[in-house]
């Protein structure tokens, strides 16, 4: 219901009407509405991790295997918007706000593009800093330009000389990338690597 129809569709009355239950069911399961809709953000996180564990890991690579996760995060917010505006992009789900242990699900998400970040840095590819600024550095950025996107104020019309989203995304890859301490020359190759890795 939710990927299908956005977060005010979902109701325990809707709910349990398109499984063909009673009420008192989201209860006997969940304990409450409150709980299922935890466990549905569970669910959203689980399926973004199953995604972004098909970028293989390179440590030969691994500002390759980062633009891979960041092609990753965009797919994701475009193919199911209203579970990324569940998880990330604040909007409320049933009449239920995130908690700061909702939000930890998200921020448990970053270890796997951080232990990329590391590996970048011990490769010196980009230079010692605190991993866990840089990875959010690049959430921030990610974000921006996934919820511009998903909300329609970012599109292809707007960024003129034929430039699609996907490369204005590996543009601000490139340039995160070269700003965290690579070359432009080798943050380049490393996307031109990265772009089957996921598709």
């Amino acid at each position: 219901m939710l990927a299908e129809r956005g977060p005010a569709a979902l109701s325990a009355r809707r709910l349990v009407r398109e499984v063909g239950a009673s009420t008192m069911a989201v209860y006997t399961h969940f304990g409450s509405m409150p709980a299922l809709v935890r466990e549905v953000i569970r669910e959203g996180f689980a399926r973004f991790m199953e995604r972004l564990k098909k970028v293989r890991t390179d440590d030969e690579d691994p500002v390759a295997e980062l633009f891979a996760l960041c092609r990753v995060y965009r797919e994701f917010a475009v193919a199911e918007p209203h579970v990324y505006a569940v998880l990330f992009g604040g909007s409320g789900l049933a009449g239920f706000e995130l908690d700061d242990s909702d939000r930890d699900m998200g921020v448990y998400v970053l270890r796997v593009p951080r232990d990329a970040i590391v590996r970048a840095m011990a490769l010196g590819r980009f230079r010692e800093a605190d991993s866990w600024l840089v990875v959010r550095q690049l959430w921030c950025l990610l974000h921006g330009l996934s919820d511009l996107e998903r909300t329609g104020y970012l599109r292809a019309d707007h960024l003129g000389g034929g430039v699609g989203l996907g490369d204005f995304l590996e543009l601000v890859l490139r340039d995160f990338a070269v700003g965290a301490g690579d070359t432009v020359e080798a943050a380049t190759a490393s996307l031109a690597e990265s772009a089957g890795r996921n598709s």
